[in-house]
């Protein structure tokens, strides 16, 4: 899926000269919603070309843990420490400045937010030294949480 994600992305990437390093195992999957999941993915990519450096890399890595799996977007580009905490409040943004270069409303990441705690999982953000990562972590089986997600 996020190799998918990453083709369909590649004109906005390559306008600013940035590429995405994908390190997902295809055998690691997750159970849930593809749709929502991959709009979860599709929102986060997307913040991360709008606001990382240009000419910069962006890595996505997988890892399975007992219970959950772990998948990490990582980017240079610092998110104010004022913002870390409200980063996913509805209508949120980095900062005006940026407003017309993103043309986003501000609600894919709380949408994206919402979305993986329907799954039974979190998302959070660290950002420091020039450097963010949003960390999303699913659970790693099938389970009332994720059925629930995944019913009509």
């Amino acid at each position: 899926m996020i190799a998918q994600i990453s083709d369909e992305l590649y004109p906005q990437l390559n306008a600013c000269g940035k590429i995405i390093e994908n390190h997902v195992d295809e055998d690691i999957s997750v159970y849930g919603d593809s749709d929502k999941l991959a709009r979860v993915f599709n929102n986060i990519l997307k913040n991360a070309i709008s606001y990382s450096e240009e000419n910069s890399v962006i890595k996505v890595s997988a890892r399975e843990l007992s219970e959950w799996t772990v998948i990490q977007f990582e980017n240079d580009g610092e998110i104010p420490e004022d913002k870390l905490n409200v980063i996913f409040d509805k209508f949120c943004r980095l900062s005006n400045a940026r407003l017309s270069e993103t043309g986003g409303s501000g609600l894919g990441l709380a949408i994206a937010k919402n979305i993986i705690v329907m799954h039974g999982g979190q998302i959070k953000v660290e950002s420091s030294n020039g450097h963010t990562a949003f960390i999303v972590e699913i659970p790693s089986e099938f389970n009332s949480r994720v059925r629930s997600a995944v019913s009509p």
